[in-house]
C-alpha cells in the first residue's frame, strides 16, 4: 500500500481532498480551519507544501510556511499576506503549520516520510529551524521526532488549551 504513494507538491485538484482530510481530523477537536484558510497557508509558501498522492488522490498533506520564530498563524484567520499576493516574510524559521495522514494510511511510516521530505526542502531552502504547534496530545509524537516544546510560548486562543509551541534544528543532511 505505502509503495504506491508519492509525495509532491500540491496541485489545484487537491484541494477537495484536503480539506476532507482536514475536517476528519480536526471538526470534533474544534480545530478545522476551512478550505480558504489552508489555501493561504499553501500560497505563502508552494514549494514547502505537499499532498501524499495514492492514484492521484491524497492520502495526506503537509502545509510549512516562513513564520517569525515563536510566533505561529492564528487557525482563526487566512494568511492575510498570501491573500494580499505579497511576499512572505523572510524567516530561517519553517513553520509546519499542519501534518494530516488518511487514518487508513496510518502506521506505515508516512508521517515520517513527509518529514523527511519537509526536513531536505528545508535545508535546500536554507532553513535554519522548523517550528510546530503540537494539538490534540500530539506532543509526544512530535518529541519522539526531535522537536523540543516552549511552554512559554503563548499561542493564540484558536489552538485551545492544550497546545504547545515547539521547534528543532533543520536536520544535516545524509552523508554518502
Amino acid at each position: 500500500m505505502v509503495h504506491d504513494v508519492r509525495i509532491r507538491h500540491i496541485a489545484e485538484g487537491d484541494w477537495g481532498g484536503i480539506t476532507e482530510l482536514e475536517a476528519a481530523v480536526y471538526t470534533d477537536l474544534g480545530l478545522s480551519e476551512g478550505r480558504a484558510a489552508l489555501e493561504s497557508r499553501a500560497r505563502a509558501s508552494p514549494s514547502t507544501c505537499f499532498v501524499l498522492d495514492r492514484a492521484g488522490e491524497p492520502a495526506g498533506y503537509l502545509l510549512a510556511l516562513p513564520y517569525p520564530p515563536f510566533q505561529s498563524p492564528d487557525l482563526a484567520r487566512a494568511e492575510e499576506t498570501a491573500a494580499a499576493g505579497a511576499a512572505p516574510v523572510p524567516s530561517a524559521n519553517l513553520h509546519l503549520h499542519d501534518l494530516v495522514v488518511a487514518e487508513d494510511h496510518r502506521g506505515h511510516g508516512l508521517a515520517r516520510r513527509l518529514l523527511r521530505h519537509l526536513a531536505s526542502t528545508a535545508r535546500a531552502q536554507t532553513y535554519e529551524q522548523i517550528s510546530l504547534v503540537a494539538v490534540a496530545g500530539s506532543e509526544t509524537f512530535w518529541t519522539a521526532q526531535g522537536y523540543r516544546a516552549h511552554r512559554e510560548i503563548p499561542l493564540p486562543g484558536s489552538y485551545g488549551t492544550d497546545a504547545v509551541y515547539m521547534s528543532a534544528a533543520v536536520p544535516e543532511g545524509r552523508r554518502g
